[in-house]
């Protein structure tokens, strides 16, 4: 009789690309193992997954131990969440596990016991805020930075407190956490038309 088969320490790769940095996290368990977070105001379809190496060689674990994929899916910088949300798709179907797209905001917000409100300068004087008030979440919306919205609780992010964890590190847990449910494959979060037409070497259109 065979012996049941032994299952797999979950195991999850998770980045970030949607505002200035580059952002890497490993998790192993209950564990972040790897961690790294490197301001970048350009350069990050470059740096990426050259990152993304340097910390799974730290952690000492291999593409083929994850189990899942998490991405930061934005609201942010439009280039930059599309070689993100690309990259992730690209890793997960080539080791056939599942990639969870992860908002900025949710980021923000994880860790946090409490209603608050999540912010991320937008600029242009203008700020992507969601609202987190217990078990009602309202969807995140693009709002004038003197037309913030009344909410309970702190303010976490642009213009107020830290979040509890660092960006990868949230997108990680937050990963590790919905990786046996079933979900669509992450898709940029825009909640504002592209500031101009694309460059001629931007990144491929992410089909649905």
């Amino acid at each position: 009789m065979a012996s049941p088969a032994i299952p797999k320490t979950p195991m999850v790769l998770a980045f970030d690309t949607s505002s200035a940095h580059c952002a890497v996290a490993v998790l192993v368990g209950d564990r972040i193992v790897a961690q790294a977070q490197e301001p970048m105001a350009k350069g990050q379809a470059e740096r990426l997954l050259v990152l993304c190496q340097e910390m799974m060689t730290q952690a000492g674990v291999a593409y083929s131990d994850l189990t899942a994929i998490g991405v930061g899916i934005g609201p942010g910088n439009f280039t930059g969440i599309r070689i993100s949300v690309s990259a992730a798709r690209g890793l997960a179907l080539g080791l056939g596990i599942p990639a969870i797209g992860i908002s900025s905001l949710e980021a923000l917000q994880y860790g946090a016991t409490a209603p608050c409100a999540c912010a991320i300068d937008a600029r242009r004087e203008q700020i992507y805020v969601q609202i987190f008030n217990g078990e009602t979440i309202q969807a995140p919306a693009l709002y004038g930075v003197d037309q913030m919205p009344v909410f309970d609780g702190p303010l976490i992010g642009h213009g107020g407190q830290s979040p509890a964890r660092p960006v990868a590190q949230a997108i990680a847990r937050l990963t590790m956490a919905r990786q046996d449910t079933t979900a669509p494959r992450p898709a940029p979060l825009y909640l504002r038309a592209a500031d101009a037409a694309p460059a001629r070497d931007a990144t491929p259109l992410i089909l649905p």
